[in-house]
């Protein structure tokens, strides 16, 4: 089975979130499974100045976008797992600082930047004769693909037994656009309808890719199923329950080669189920670093790392800070966001600097760091598409406490001190009264030392392994090619 694996944004060519990690991960997982993947995105300036070895395979393949005929140059790499890797080259569209925006706001051509990508795409495989029997699409930058398989692409043989997936990472992200740029796509004027890409007087891109794959998957089950409600569903709710027969929710899974304590290269201290007492060693070297009371070793300490918006639940916890101080408990918090939550969680710092840290941007091997040095970890989302970050810390028995959302849901079970069963700690009202109450249960567990790492050991023997939801997506495949053949 070969598959075309199609992305804005892979792991460790180009990332600006989970997105890429899930692009560049599964790829791997699928190929260990015996299936034919290659994966392709933009060149960016990220990779041509990274020390990625490439060569040129296709020079001068000829694109229409807006009325022209663009040419595109296509590099090819591979992974560690094997996996080709396809970079679409356009140097005017592609060589610039950032992947999607500036501080400013977008690019004011993203339209044309990804419908570029998403017909040279379809080009390349054409012209190379590289047959597939699924097309794999990400988000909004590729939903043109299944649209222009059916439509411009719709009579073309070459693409006559090629199924399209589409995965719907954040619903929150629907790549809109004005009407009057419906040219720019190349699609035909009778795709802009209420079943098509129109969506309230604009062109989804995030609709397209819906409305004209095979099926659709998003990345965790519970968000399957919230999305097709008003609350979660963004306006997107009666679009995907009516594709509620081919909506699929496969939770993504964690990349345990790089996220182990038993192996992490940045910590202080390699440590497993077995070995416990190695994580107070990362505990101490983390205070030590952020500059907390080393007294904190005899009091919890939670972490923190995430975007810092409304969505990840940062009204929640600003509210609650002054009542963490008074508990004397520590919060180490890595982040980037909103302007008004960094200005909050600065101040915060500077009033207790003995029991909060907060550093402002992202630090890939602080995360790690912290991951390993903190007891519990906080993800009190407003909604949750899947998660990763309490995977991650499930595997450093670090406890998650998390709202009861999407992916959270689905991988954290509140744990029963009676049945001595669960990983984590849930809350369901989103509000820093149920968010304080469900923190206070934790600690107040914590001092059960025994109990606790029980608690801990149930977290780290838990298994979500990209393996998991390869085998899902196989079985997705299956099927999509067997429908696709009986047509």
């Amino acid at each position: 089975m070969d598959i075309l694996f199609l992305s804005s944004e892979v792991t460790p060519y180009a990332k600006t979130g989970g997105l890429a990690d899930v692009a560049g991960s599964l790829p791997g997982a699928l190929s260990r499974l015996g299936i034919n993947v290659s994966v392709g995105l933009p060149l960016y300036r990220s990779v041509t100045e990274g020390s990625f070895q490439r060569q040129l395979v296709l020079k001068g393949l000829k694109v229409p976008l807006a009325g022209q005929t663009l040419v595109a140059n296509v590099h090819a790499t591979e992974t560690e797992d094997g996996v080709p890797v396809y970079f679409f080259e356009r140097e005017d569209l592609f060589d610039r600082p950032n992947l999607y925006r500036t501080p400013e706001g977008d690019y004011y051509d993203n339209l044309e930047r990804f419908a570029f990508f998403s017909r040279a795409a379809l080009l390349f495989a054409r012209a190379t004769g590289m047959g597939f029997d699924v097309i794999h699409c990400h988000d909004w930058q590729t939903g043109l693909i299944p649209a222009y398989l059916s439509t411009l692409f719709r009579t073309d043989p070459f693409f006559s037994f090629t199924a399209t997936l589409f995965t719907i990472h954040n619903i929150g992200y629907q790549g809109l656009f004005a009407r009057e740029k419906l040219s720019v796509c190349g699609l035909p004027s009778e795709t802009y309808h209420p079943e098509g890409v129109e969506y309230w007087g604009s062109i989804s891109l995030l609709k397209a890719g819906i409305v004209y794959s095979d099926a659709v998957t998003t990345v965790s089950p519970t968000y399957s199923r919230e999305i097709q409600t008003s609350e979660f569903g963004l306006g997107m709710e009666g679009i995907l329950t009516n594709k509620s027969a081919v909506l699929y929710g496969i939770l993504n899974g964690a990349d345990y080669s790089v996220w182990d304590p038993a192996i992490d290269p940045h910590i202080s201290s390699n440590y497993d189920s077995d070995h416990l007492s190695e994580k107070v060693v990362n505990k101490a070297a983390l205070l030590k670093e952020t500059g907390l009371e080393s007294s904190l070793l005899e009091r919890p300490v939670f972490g923190m790392t995430s975007r810092l918006s409304r969505q990840k639940g940062c009204d929640l916890l600003v509210p609650m800070l002054e009542e963490l101080a008074r508990r004397k408990v520590g919060l180490v918090i890595l982040g980037e966001g909103e302007e008004r939550y960094e200005r909050s969680l600065r101040e915060a710092a500077e009033e207790y600097p003995g029991n909060f840290s907060v550093t402002i941007g992202f630090d890939e091997t602080l995360a790690h760091r912290i991951m390993a040095g903190v007891d519990m970890f906080l993800v009190p989302s407003l909604y949750e598409p899947c998660g990763l970050t309490q995977m991650y810390a499930l595997k450093y028995g670090t406890v998650p406490v998390v709202r009861a959302t999407g992916g959270l849901e689905d991988t954290i079970e509140d744990f029963d001190a009676q049945t001595k069963t669960g990983n984590g700690f849930k809350f369901g009202p989103y509000d820093s009264k149920a968010f304080l109450s469900v923190v206070q249960r934790a600690m107040d567990l914590w001092n059960d030392q025994e109990t606790w790492e029980i608690l801990m050991r149930n977290g780290m023997s838990a298994d979500f392994s990209w393996r998991r939801s390869g085998e899902r997506y196989l079985e997705l495949y299956q099927s999509l090619v067997a429908s696709r053949r009986r047509l």
